[in-house]
């Protein structure tokens, strides 16, 4: 089994088929949406490929050490991630294929009209030897 992360993306990726942002969907769509993922999410904790989900806040800021007792935060000028990523799940699945499979099915979430989205995901390996502490 390996670890993937499956990125959503505010922007920064191809725009998607159905690309009406989710501040302009109604209610109901953002509702059918979230139900979706939860749906999906339910699915692969019944095969054992789920390991964790969530959406972003897009509130967000860097912080650096500059000495002792002394952490500034900055808001730039880097590249934003709170601009850019909106939310993320971990899978743990056999294989590579496996992890693409599961980014395609992740990306027909509904969205405005209750149409798929066929949003762009970003599907990134774990390193192996990174996991900090111990499961």
């Amino acid at each position: 089994m390996a670890k993937y992360l499956l990125l959503k993306h505010y922007r920064g990726a191809p725009a998607a088929v159905n690309d009406v942002p989710m501040g302009q969907w109604t209610p109901e769509e953002v509702a059918a949406h979230v139900q979706y993922m939860r749906d999906f999410a339910a699915r692969l904790q019944e095969s054992g490929e789920f390991v964790d989900s969530q959406g972003l806040s897009p509130e967000g800021t860097f912080v650096r050490y500059d000495g002792e007792g002394r952490p500034p935060v900055t808001d730039g000028p880097f590249a934003e991630t709170k601009d850019l990523i909106a939310g993320w799940m971990v899978i743990d699945v056999a294989s590579y294929e496996r992890a693409l499979q599961l980014a395609g099915e992740l990306s027909a979430a509904p969205g405005a009209g209750g149409e798929p989205i066929h949003e762009w995901l970003e599907v990134r390996p774990f390193l192996p030897g990174t996991h900090l502490v111990d499961e």
